[in-house]
Order: structure tokens, then sequence, then C-alpha cells
């Protein structure tokens, strides 16, 4: 009985000693992570966390309902892609052709008025909240220097930096984007509570504009060059020049480092799966929606080209545009948004098609240049009429 009390005490004494090591050396976000992912069985984040951290409201305007194909969910999906869909968690999964809804699913509790996590999708929506800054004369270019809007990027090779390289990501900043690491900055980033000062510890270190490196950080610094350039939070502004003109059926919601604090840019926008598949059908109009050019039709374009990057490992970069991924399949030019557990806004332009698969995870092959359940996706979309 003894030498329990002791392995108790000395136990209790560890997670003092831990603790407090924790808080004196700046990383208390770790109490927040632990308890939001191990103390609930998980080891990462999930898609439904919206409220366990402050957000901001995307607010709707007059909501234009999808147009649903006469023949909608006519055609079952092969037994062959279900099984895909079931071992990746699916939870809802929507086709969209020539501006119908022709094929929707939900799995689980989950229904078309579902808010979850769009992940790293949220980085094409900051994407195209730059054209629409462009478009509104707030910012001149894409290759304004980011030190234009703020002064902290007017010093040593920080000054080199400009939007093009953040939307690219090709800034050569020093982030750590290690999804493992609790130490490293998406964790500080998603559980800390004060992203502007997290993000200034890094630094422009290697040459911009060369090297492709994917990067959250660098969409950080977007929201705060938005910010400045349009005198509006990122969520506000998302509402008054995306969210309303597109017609979304619901609010949106952005979470926030702390209170009224600052909108994860880099992430975390909980919507539904048809208000998703409004991103997609408005750039496969090229910036257009119902007529109305909202995005540049020359930035729209050009967001969907490879950037003339080189990867990491030497080849040429041919995969990643002005935050948005891309690829050939089967003939076929697609680009698509995604996020890291399998949210992924896939467009078809051959087909007029747009594709919304959400989930609670993705295929991971090391060293894939694409998770490897999108081509599942797409193909089960491309049997359906």
């Amino acid at each position: 009985m003894k030498f329990i009390s002791k392995v108790f005490w000395g136990l209790i004494c560890l997670l003092f000693v831990v603790s407090t090591l924790l808080i004196l050396t700046g990383n208390s976000y770790i109490f927040k992570a632990v308890a939001n992912t191990y103390l609930l069985g998980r080891s990462g984040p999930s898609i439904d966390e919206k409220d366990i951290f402050s957000s901001r409201k995307i607010d709707k305007g007059v909501h234009q309902p999808w147009e649903e194909s006469a023949n909608i969910n006519s055609q079952e999906i092969n037994e062959k892609y279900l099984k895909e869909f079931d071992k990746y968690g699916t939870i809802a999964f929507l086709v969209i052709k020539k501006g119908e809804i022709i094929s929707e699913q939900y799995w689980g509790e989950y229904n078309n008025s579902s808010l979850t996590n769009s992940f790293s999708i949220a980085k094409t929506v900051v994407s195209i909240l730059v054209g629409i800054a462009i478009k509104e004369g707030n910012i001149r270019s894409v290759d304004d220097p980011v030190g234009k809007y703020l002064p902290a990027y007017n010093e040593g090779k920080n000054s080199e930096l400009t939007i093009r390289h953040l939307l690219t990501m090709s800034s050569g900043i020093n982030f750590d984007e290690d999804y493992t690491n609790p130490f490293a900055y998406p964790a500080k980033a998603y559980y800390g509570n004060d992203l502007r000062k997290l993000t200034a510890n890094y630094r422009v270190t290697e040459e911009p504009g060369t090297v492709f490196k994917y990067l959250s950080g660098n969409t950080q610094i977007l929201q705060q060059v938005l910010k400045e350039a349009t005198g509006m939070e990122i969520s506000q502004y998302a509402s008054e020049k995306l969210w309303k003109p597109i017609g979304a059926g619901q609010d949106a919601f952005w979470n926030l480092d702390h209170e009224d604090g600052n909108e994860k840019a880099y992430c975390c926008i909980y919507s539904n799966v048809r208000d998703f598949a409004r991103l997609g059908q408005l750039y496969l109009k090229k910036g257009k929606w119902n007529g109305n050019q909202i995005v540049p039709r020359k930035y729209a374009i050009q967001s969907v080209v490879p950037a003339q990057l080189i990867e990491e490992d030497g080849p040429q970069n041919n995969r990643y545009g002005y935050s948005w991924w891309m690829f050939n399949y089967n003939d076929q030019d697609i680009f698509y948004a995604r996020g890291i557990l399998g949210q992924y806004i896939i467009v078809i332009p051959d087909e007029e098609m747009v594709v919304v698969r959400l989930g609670h995870k993705r295929s991971k092959v090391p060293g894939a240049k694409h998770p490897a359940d999108v081509f599942t996706y797409i193909d089960a979309a491309l049997t359906l009429k």
C-alpha cells in the first residue's frame, strides 16, 4: 500500500511540474489540446468542434436555393464506392451538374443543414476574398508587397514577401508545418489564443517565390493583410462580399483564437455541404454567380493554374495555384479545395460538375501528391447522370 501511495503522489508531483513548465514556457494551450483530443479518445481534431472555440458569424443574405434535377437520386452509388465512403467516415456527398443537384446523400446524424469544419478549405476562401479585394480596389494586385499592409514585413528578407507568395505557398517563411508535433505551428495556432503574436515569431528565411511548401501560417498572414486592406474582419468581409452575393442558405461561423479575436484563417469555417458547393460553382463559372462577376475573371482563372514553382524534392509544381489544388485525371483538368479530414470541393469543368464530400478522415499515403480517396469521389460522381 505504501508503494502505491508513493507512486500516486509521485505522479501528482510530476503532473504539477509538467503543468508548471507548460505555463511558464507559454505552452498552456496543451491543456486544451489534450482535453479535446486524448481525453475524448481521439489523437487529433474533430469536424464537430465549433463550440469549443469562440467564433464570428458569416451572415447569410437572401437565400438562392439550388435547382434540383427532376431525377435527383435516381441512380444509386456503386457499392464498390460506398465501401470506400464508409472506410473514410463520409457524412455527406453532393453532386451538382449544370447547376442542378443530381445526387445528395448523408450518413449518421448529419443532414443538409449540419455545420461541420471546413479545415483548410478556409485557405481557399481566403484566396477568394483576396480576389474580391482586388476587384473592390482594396488591394492593387497579387504582387503587392505584404509590407504595404503590415509594417513588420518591411524589414530584412520579410520585405521580399508578396501576396502572391502567400497565396501560392512559396513564402520562404520558417513555419514548422508538423501535424504530429504538439509544439509546432499547427497545434499552437489551433488550440492557442493569440495568432498574431504566434505568427510574428516566424520570418522569411528562404527566397520567396521559388519553392512550393505548404504552410498554414501563410494564410494567417493573408488574414492580417485583408483586415488592414479592407478595414473589416474577414468574416464580415466574407459575409458582405461573398456569402450574401452567392445566396448561401445558412449563416456560417469562423472560429477565432479568442473572443472578439482573429479568425483562424488557415482553417475552421463551419458550414453545410450545399453552401460549400457554392464556392465550387462560383469558380466553375470563373468567378461569376448568376451574372454577377464576384471574383475577377482573370484572377479566378489564374487561381486554378499551377504556380511557377518547384517542389521541395525538385520537380515542377503542377498541383497548386492560388490556394486551390489541381491535377489531370483521365484527360480531364480538375481543381479542388481540401481539408485535412477529407473535406473536398471538387470542380470538373468538362462535365460542368461540382462534387462536395465531407467526412471524418481521408486516405494518407506517404509521399502522395493528392489523397487517394479524392479519386474515389470523382469516379463515383462521374457514374451519375
